[in-house]
């Protein structure tokens, strides 16, 4: 089995354009989404509102946690943008959540801080999306069309894991234990009362330093 893309080939896409829904809930200048981890309380501002979430930490010890509300689509391209500019030059992210939950939403979101400005499309068919247009080189994963986890190695992708770069990738679960393990995981759960929550796990050295960049640069002014 062969992925429909190569390592130094690049995607030619284009930019949709977003509906981001009752303009009612926005205010008139897009705010970027805003941590405030100062105390035991993470305030997150975003286009659609602001929510007060309180601090967790993982059960493994590997440090705390971020845990947040998206109220809609903007909100989930917003905090993508913002993780962006917390990125190292090297990173590993695990996407978990069911179908619709807006993991290629916070991937397209993630792209567009990075400077990319094309269409970003979920890697359903083709495995992988490679993105060299933006400011540090992005693989988009997705492997929810696998039946077996040896499909991994048989495509040759264990090669995109080697060397510097960002992977973005979705469905993790059905490349296991072939997929090398992630420096952070991002959860995605769609909520019955609207919206979903997103919470970060880091993983690794590399995987808290993201995120307490990520605390940095959304910190809330006094």
């Amino acid at each position: 089995m062969t992925t429909g893309i190569q390592p130094g080939q690049q995607p030619r896409l284009g930019v949709p354009e977003i509906d981001i829904g009752n303009t009612d809930l926005i205010e008139a200048k897009r705010l970027p989404p805003s941590l405030d981890t100062r105390s035991q309380r993470r305030e997150i501002t975003l286009p659609t509102g602001k929510f007060i979430v309180p601090q967790a930490h993982s059960i493994d010890d590997n440090g705390p946690t971020a845990s947040m509300h998206l109220l809609d689509e903007s909100a989930t391209l917003s905090i993508g943008e913002q993780l962006a500019e917390a990125l190292p030059d090297r990173l590993t992210i695990h996407l978990i959540g069911d179908l619709g939950a807006g993991k290629t939403t916070l991937c397209r979101g993630l792209l567009r801080g990075l400077g990319y400005l094309g269409k970003v499309k979920s890697p359903t068919y083709t495995l992988v999306e490679p993105y060299k247009d933006s400011r540090i080189v992005v693989y988009h994963f997705d492997f929810y069309r696998f039946t077996d986890a040896a499909e991994f190695l048989e495509a040759g992708l264990d090669e995109y894991f080697e060397g510097s770069g960002i992977r973005l990738v979705e469905w993790p679960e059905r490349a296991q234990p072939f997929l090398p393990e992630a420096d952070l995981e991002i959860r995605l759960q769609i909520v019955s009362g609207g919206g979903r929550t997103l919470t970060l796990f880091p993983l690794s050295p590399e995987g808290r330093i993201c995120l307490q960049n990520l605390d940095s640069s959304t910190a809330a002014p006094p």
